[in-house]
């Protein structure tokens, strides 16, 4: 089994979690958008996920590729700079990198499709080596 992704992380985004936040790092999209648009099922399954998490990770950790690339580590940058595509530079895709600086995340619309595919990017790219 991998370690791909970390309890503490996603214990930190749990706090935003009723925006769907740690759905999202773990690779759960579908949920994560009902979290979102439902305030974490109105709160109850925002507390219910406190609980989750552990499996949730380990779910993770079995379903994704560990390597070279720190999933952690590309879901921060992607959060906190990720309009500037400072994550993408991270995977090694300069051009795209370069896409997403100069038009802020292509206009926000490829911020918000990263938030659905990171994990799948990172996998992909620790895969190639």
């Amino acid at each position: 089994m991998n370690d791909t992704h970390s309890k503490t992380i996603g214990y930190l985004l749990w706090i935003f979690g009723f925006l769907g936040a740690h759905r999202f790092y773990y690779g759960r999209q579908i949920t994560g958008v009902i979290w979102f648009f439902t305030l974490g099922l109105l709160g109850i399954g925002w507390i219910i996920d406190l609980f989750l998490i552990p499996w949730m990770d380990r779910d993770a950790d079995f379903k994704y590729t560990a390597g070279r690339y720190d999933y952690s580590i590309a879901w921060i940058l992607q959060t906190f700079l990720g309009i500037f595509g400072i994550h993408r530079f991270y995977l090694g895709k300069i051009w795209t990198g370069l896409l997403w600086l100069c038009t802020g995340g292509l206009f926000g619309v490829g911020y918000v499709y990263d938030y659905f595919t990171l994990n799948g990017q990172v996998d992909e790219a620790n895969r190639r080596g």
